[in-house]
């Protein structure tokens, strides 16, 4: 009598489904399809993307990188399930520090991990980075899907953003900054993704579920704390080539008092008036219900100012029109001043 053959083991069998990755691809190429832009010379699929520079419009490039994650927001994502905007975030995370450089946005990567694919909540996710790539005028080339079995428990899922952009040979910021340049401030659209640690420990103490109803806003508090990270792009690059910018700083984690030294030149300085622009009601809401201090709203969150430009002080009123017909609402909120570090008047609680 011959024996059956045993049945071999398969790769879905040990945990990763190479057909649902497939079926991802599928989904997505579309969202993808509407990113493409002037340079983009291959679309999804192969083992690289292609990019002409020529192209896209640059006679002697510079290129710039940045790479970034959502953080733990990523954890009220996945116990709310809601997953449609969490792709904002990484994409802005990234391309909101490019134009810090003078950089134009060019083309984005992502890298979504997880344990078992769940195809409806990874196209979710990436439709979004689709969104975010597409409101900034950056093409989603490429990206890695990792299926790891073990890494992850149920449910839970990774996310890394890398972005590339470019810029003319002599035109990087920061550039010329100078005692008596103006501040100007642009509102963030709330927390955006920085700080979420703090954030899910004032949630905690206060009992409130992510259903509950948001103390700050209409809508459940978990749907509140997942408003996406402003973006910035259009605005920002608008201000900077009609001139007269000599910085931007994106306020993320470390908030105004560790970001904006970071295109200041030494000697330099800032001072801010905390009674320039309204903080808004998250902000708020998390200082008084956990008891959190000034000093330390400013130095972990972005507390209302989600992006900041240095600009000459003659260019600081037709910056601010140009930044407003972008949509922007814009703050002057200070001055570089002699001597280094953030020094604070007013009161933002």
């Amino acid at each position: 009598m011959t024996d059956t053959p045993k049945h071999g083991l398969t790769y879905a069998e040990a945990g990763v489904d190479i057909d649902a990755g497939n079926a991802l691809i599928d989904r997505i190429k579309p969202a993808a399809a509407r990113t493409k832009r002037s340079g983009v010379m291959e679309g999804l699929g192969g083992f690289g993307a292609l990019f002409d520079l020529k192209d896209a419009g640059y006679a002697d490039p510079i290129l710039v990188a940045a790479t970034d994650g959502v953080g733990t927001k990523l954890r009220i994502a996945i116990d709310t399930g809601h997953y449609d905007t969490i792709g904002v975030d990484l994409v802005a995370m990234c391309v909101n520090d490019l134009v810090c450089q003078g950089a134009e946005p060019l083309m984005f990567l992502d890298y979504f991990a997880t344990g078992k694919l769940d195809l409806d909540a990874a196209t979710a996710i990436i439709n979004g980075i689709a969104a975010g790539c597409e409101a900034s005028g950056c093409a989603l080339i490429g990206g890695e899907t990792a299926e790891m079995p073990g890494m992850y428990a149920q449910g839970d899922f990774d996310l890394a953003g890398f972005a590339v952009g470019a810029m003319e040979r002599g035109c990087g910021l920061p550039t010329g900054v100078k005692a008596g340049d103006v501040l100007l401030g642009l509102a963030s659209d709330g927390v955006h993704s920085n700080g979420y640690s703090l954030v899910r420990k004032v949630v905690e103490q206060s009992g409130l579920g992510w259903d509950a109803d948001a103390p700050f806003a209409e809508d459940s508090l978990g749907q509140a704390l997942l408003t996406p990270t402003r973006l910035y792009v259009k605005s920002a690059l608008a201000a900077v080539h009609q001139g007269g910018v000599h910085a931007l700083a994106h306020i993320t984690g470390g908030g105004l008092t560790e970001n904006l030294p970071r295109v200041l030149p030494e000697g330099l300085g800032a001072e801010i008036d905390l009674g320039t622009w309204e903080l808004p009601g998250v902000f708020s809401w998390m200082a008084s219900s956990a008891g959190i201090a000034e000093a330390e709203m400013l130095k972990t969150f972005n507390s209302g100012i989600g992006m900041v430009l240095v600009v000459d002080a003659h260019a600081a009123e037709a910056t601010t029109m140009i930044l407003q017909d972008h949509g922007e609402t814009v703050f002057r909120i200070g001055a570089i001043t002699p001597g280094e570090g953030v020094r604070y008047s007013g009161k933002l609680l």
